[in-house]
């Protein structure tokens, strides 16, 4: 079976999240955001992007066939159409089309087209448009297009055109207020994006929901907050700051009462990340989550000095990580990465980096260069890149 993957802003940190979760084969990214793979078994779509930060959509691809087949093409997107149609509720059918690649299709005449076919066969439809090139989620979902209708994938890729419909559309409103909604803010430090701590988590690879899952500098607690929702259930977060502990806190504590989840075993300790070993066991710990302090982010900075002192915070850290986890258990950490600036190279003795793109993805066209087994987050024009780092024990 074939399905295809809206990705996020950053693509090659959306691959390998969708890589690290999801058992597939044949990757082709046709564009910066549209990723087409082949899955030995049915992907449930709905369940999995929940569970998914880099993942805008995700959808079957239904056709395949050469550009200029006019015929082929309308012919396969009325049977999509009418295959959702019928299963669903019998009220007015939605349908709208996205296109993603280079070649331009025409969708207002292939809408149009649609909408009169279904008209000579009694049945009410509404053709969804946008004055963007593809349906947004918000788009998608108040139009209903998943309920009661159906969104039209168009792709092209070199001669061929790909056709699919979506079944399912990341959850914006639950993302936004779990960002925006939290009642412990602190804005001034920063605070780490629930879609990155998705990510982070699923980079950790740990499926087993009854191991244990750490973030030493806790901060705000959005790792442990999402950890918790993806089913996590023993987990412990500690930071040097009591203010940071009491608002991972209160976040965590009101995440459970929004999602009603109670079997979660949690420790929090106000302690630093160098001394991890003396309140964690030896060989016990799964994944290490976390976002370490990433030095000042305002004001004249000597970055010369505070590079210094970031790589010996991490340097010890790490040393204590290699301590408490278990042979194999790895580390999905944040370096910061100064615009202008060399890179951090903090001590990882005991760990080999790992790369989680898929190898023949890795000199793609729409793929960034980067030095080394990471992958940097941001958006353009940034002082501060967060380096998404996988460390794992050896």
């Amino acid at each position: 079976m074939k399905y295809f993957f809206v990705l996020g802003t950053n693509t090659a940190l959306s691959i390998a999240e969708l890589a690290a979760v999801v058992d597939f084969s044949n990757p082709r990214l046709i564009a910066a955001d549209f990723l087409v793979v082949e899955s030995p078994r049915e992907i449930m779509a709905e369940s999995l992007i929940k569970r998914l930060g880099g993942i805008i959509k995700i959808g079957r691809i239904e056709a395949e066939m050469k550009s200029g087949d006019e015929v082929r093409l309308s012919k396969a997107i009325k049977q999509i159409a009418v295959g959702r149609q019928l299963s669903g509720s019998g009220s007015k059918f939605n349908f709208g089309f996205s296109d993603y690649g280079k070649r331009a299709f025409n969708k207002k005449d292939l809408g149009l087209k649609l909408k009169k076919q279904f008209t000579e066969e009694n049945i009410s439809s509404r053709f969804v448009i946008s004055r963007e090139k593809t349906l947004s989620s918000v788009v998608i979902t108040q139009n209903k297009l998943l309920k009661n209708g159906v969104e039209i994938i168009l792709a092209g890729e070199g001669d061929n055109v790909l056709v699919g419909s979506t079944l399912a559309v990341q959850p914006f409103k639950d993302l936004s207020l779990r960002d925006f909604g939290r009642p412990a803010r602190d804005d001034q430090s920063g605070m780490l994006p629930p879609k990155l701590a998705q990510i982070m988590i699923n980079l950790a690879q740990v499926t087993d929901h009854n191991a244990v899952l750490i973030d030493p500098f806790c901060g705000s607690g959005t790792v442990l907050s999402e950890a918790i929702i993806m089913g996590y259930k023993h987990l412990f977060g500690s930071d040097i700051s009591l203010k940071a502990v009491d608002d991972t806190r209160t976040n965590v504590s009101w995440t459970k009462e929004l999602y009603k989840i109670e079997d979660v075993k949690m420790k929090l300790f106000v302690k630093s990340a160098t001394d991890l070993s003396k309140f964690i066991k030896g060989d016990s710990v799964e994944a290490i989550v976390t976002e370490p302090f990433l030095g000042p982010q305002r004001g004249m900075i000597n970055f010369k000095t505070v590079i210094s002192n970031l790589e010996e915070l991490y340097s010890k850290s790490i040393k204590e990580f290699h301590k408490v986890l278990v042979p194999g258990g790895r580390v999905v950490m944040i370096w910061p990465m100064f615009y202008g600036q060399r890179p951090m190279t903090p001590d990882y003795s005991g760990f080999k980096m790992v790369n989680k793109l898929p190898e023949s993805l890795r000199t793609s066209q729409f793929i960034k260069k980067e030095n080394r087994d990471t992958i940097l987050y941001g958006r353009p024009g940034q002082k501060v890149y967060r380096e998404v780092v996988v460390l794992e024990k050896i």
